[in-house]
């Protein structure tokens, strides 16, 4: 999988949109396979610059799609409440960065089948633009851009476009994890078997065999000449099997903490600062007494409304200290520094603001805080358990 960095080309809705450099490597070969293939289909000239522009437009049209794809699942996630961090377009196409997984059978569901459901629309619709303007036969041939059916060229990037989104649409669909298939797939076998760690194992076992018929498709292609084809079948293999080895081993760390919740490991006891003091006496009171580097900060009913963390308090003037309130100089949380305390707590491993911050602030179904969640808290509930180890 690509790296969360990357080249930033702009925000959708608060989401970074990345390219990774192995994008560019695959974008130019895209557009050097499909000059070729449009030049053939229209009976160009090798010095016309159709072909050209009309394999720009297809390539980038195509990563268009597989980001319409990935911002189906990331808009369905964020609906269900799970943060994305980002988008990462690269040479196998895309990849979306959540922050948790889904709670629910019915949400991994939703959120793996909406990247399929945008590409079918886009799929189908281009055919069908295709079949009205060139006809089915023609159609075909210029999907598959192995014929010649004597159409203009937009005609001719279209008819491609719908091809090769349905052959993702196809490909993606296969029942192995990670791709959208799999995840299906575990969803299903987890609504079937009540337990993620059991539809995990089974969407990713499917994954490994998956990734091992490609690698043997690979080898077979190469023993026929057919290098290209054989080097990318069997690397996409290895990518895949990789992956899915990666989840069932994780699965095996995380199985530990299957039906655990935020609740039961978390500190019941946090120190919050009330958002009316000042920030004279959130330095004294607080920040000098337990040398934290951040505190939550709640309202009056116990609402946890954002964090302050010791900079900010440090650059308030001395002289306005004491007339200054905490209101008035913390961040205000944008919903990804509380979680539930009702949470699963396998769901927010890869949380962005743990990371960050070392701790989570744990809350009720009110908004009240009810707790504070460490990395370290996580760290000894992951740890095998012994009758003389208890979770908390």
């Amino acid at each position: 999988m690509p790296a969360t960095g990357g080249l930033t080309l702009f925000r959708v809705r608060g989401i970074r949109i990345t390219v990774d450099f192995s994008w560019f490597i695959v974008l130019f070969l895209i557009i050097i396979w499909l000059s070729d293939a449009f030049r053939q289909e229209l009976n160009l000239d090798n010095g016309d610059f159709e072909p050209y522009a009309l394999a720009v437009a297809g390539a980038l049209l195509f990563f268009g799609s597989i980001l319409l794809h990935e911002l189906g699942h990331a808009f369905v996630a964020e609906r269900h409440g799970i943060k994305i961090s980002g988008i990462s377009l690269w040479m196998f196409g895309g990849v979306a960065f959540m922050e948790g997984d889904s709670d629910s059978p019915a949400t991994e569901f939703k959120v793996a089948i909406a990247g399929p459901i945008v590409t079918a629309v886009i799929g189908f619709a281009c055919a069908a633009i295709a079949v009205l303007a060139v006809g089915g036969e023609e159609f075909k041939d210029g999907a598959l851009t192995n014929g010649d059916p004597q159409s203009s060229g937009i005609a001719a990037m279209i008819a491609w476009l719908g091809g090769i989104n349905l052959f993702v649409l196809a490909f993606n669909l296969v029942p192995a994890f990670p791709l959208d298939g799999g995840r299906v797939a575990r969803a299903i076998a987890w609504w079937r078997t009540g337990s993620r760690t059991s539809g995990t194992r089974f969407a990713a076992t499917l994954g490994q065999g998956f990734g091992v018929i490609l690698i043997a498709l690979g080898i077979f292609f190469l023993l026929q000449g057919d290098f290209v084809s054989g080097v990318w079948l069997a690397f996409l293999g290895f990518i895949l099997r990789g992956a899915a080895k990666g989840a069932v081993a994780q699965t095996n760390i995380t199985s530990r903490i299957e039906g655990v919740s935020v609740g039961d490991v978390m500190d019941r006891e946090p120190v919050a600062i009330p958002e009316d003091v000042s920030v004279e006496q959130a330095l004294d009171e607080y920040f000098l007494r337990y040398r934290w580097p951040w505190f939550p900060v709640v309202d009056a009913a116990q609402r946890f409304v954002g964090l302050l963390d010791r900079g900010t308090a440090d650059e308030v003037p001395a002289v306005e200290r004491a007339s200054s309130t905490v209101r008035d100089v913390f961040a205000p949380d944008s919903g990804s520094l509380a979680v539930r305390e009702d949470t699963p707590l396998e769901s927010i491993l890869r949380n962005e603001a743990l990371r960050r911050l070392g701790a989570v602030v744990a809350t009720d179904d009110q908004g009240r805080i009810r707790g504070v969640l460490t990395i370290d808290a996580i760290g000894r509930a992951l740890r095998p358990q012994t009758p003389e180890s208890p979770l908390t």
